[in-house]
């Protein structure tokens, strides 16, 4: 749990002060999420103000937050330091409490994984910039995964954020496609999230909550077609759905986003309940190709290609609690929506 503010971070960004204050150990539950990725901090980004002004319990960034694309830190920390000082983003951080995750842009290489020579550097970086405490694990661990949980029994909503980066294996690579150079690799020593997290993961799916939010930067339901997504690696995509089975994990929804573009996955038939996952890109760049690649999952009526973020309200008054995923538009209009029902989350 933290419980500072990214003010006290005076060598990231000592001209504005940045709040995190997480209320995991509030009795309120949460009604409100807001979340994008997906920013390029040289370029203006007025979506922060309509997400700032959702009034959300919870913001999460959740991933390519800048695009360092380096192994300098001094480059990397300039960068951080143009985002806070872009207009609205200290609005929208003050605005609630903020979580965050990396993709391959803010971890420090395009499409990179464990084979990057500076993660560990890059980890602090990120640490630094989004005000985790020095008494958080993530201080003495590798990688930047974490998980929060809010609210008290019957209300409580679990955000697991996956690192999809520090311990990733190096992708299977051949004749580009649509989406890029990347093909499904059925090698049983390759690794998504790496051991230790795996293991941790476990843990967190078998803590109680009603409503989990996993938030992988990349997409995991997603058919291959050329770009990073968790199909390239085939076998840890299953034991993904093998481990929300073993662990009667209830509520799991993934929010993912990288693509520049936004749309809604599903998979029907391969847990105990559909799976989701609600990819929400970019918050400030539009997708220059203006098509998404082919995706046999895509269960949303259309993609959107310009700056959108997303907005999940839950009605946790309702005798069957009501989940809204929306995906918005930059003046918070929806036009990609997903009702769902808590019943509908479970066996």
């Amino acid at each position: 749990m933290w419980n500072t503010r990214l003010a006290t971070l005076l060598a990231i960004v000592p001209a504005l002060v940045l709040a995190v204050v997480a209320r995991s150990e509030e009795a309120t539950p949460i009604t409100r999420v807001v979340f994008g990725s997906c920013i390029k901090q040289e370029q203006p980004a007025p979506i922060f103000n309509a997400m700032a002004a959702e009034d959300a319990d919870v913001v999460l960034f959740t991933g390519d937050n800048i695009y360092a694309d380096t192994d300098d830190m001094r480059v990397m920390h300039d960068k951080y330091q143009t985002l806070s000082q872009m207009p609205g983003f200290s609005s929208l951080i003050d605005s609630a409490s903020v979580l965050a995750t990396w993709d391959d842009h803010d971890f420090g290489v395009n499409d990179g994984g464990a084979a990057f020579p500076k993660r560990a550097e890059s980890q602090k970086q990120f640490l630094d910039f989004w005000g985790v405490s020095e008494q958080s694990p993530r201080r003495n661990r590798e990688g930047v995964y974490h998980a929060e949980t809010f609210g008290t029994e019957g209300q409580r909503l679990q955000v697991i954020l996956l690192d999809t980066r520090y311990f990733r294996s190096p992708l299977k690579t051949g004749a580009r496609r649509v989406g890029g150079p990347y093909y499904p690799d059925g090698d049983a020593s390759k690794t998504m999230l790496g051991a230790d997290q795996w293991q941790w993961l476990e843990e967190q799916l078998r803590r109680p909550a009603e409503i989990r939010l996993i938030v992988s930067s990349i997409q995991f339901i997603a058919q291959d077609a050329g770009q990073e997504c968790w199909a390239n690696l085939p076998l840890e995509r299953a034991r993904m759905l093998n481990l929300i089975r073993e662990t009667k994990a209830k509520g799991v929804v993934f929010i993912s986003g990288d693509r520049h573009w936004s749309e809604i996955s599903a998979l029907r038939d391969q847990s105990a309940y559909p799976i989701h996952d609600i990819t929400c890109s970019s918050l400030n760049q539009l997708h220059k190709r203006g098509t998404p690649t082919e995706n046999r999952h895509r269960i949303s009526d259309t993609t959107y290609h310009r700056e959108n973020y997303g907005r999940l309200t839950i009605n946790w008054e309702s005798e069957d609690p009501k989940l809204a995923f929306q995906i918005c538009d930059i003046n918070g209009k929806p036009v990609i929506e997903l009702p769902l029902h808590l019943s509908g989350l479970s066996k």
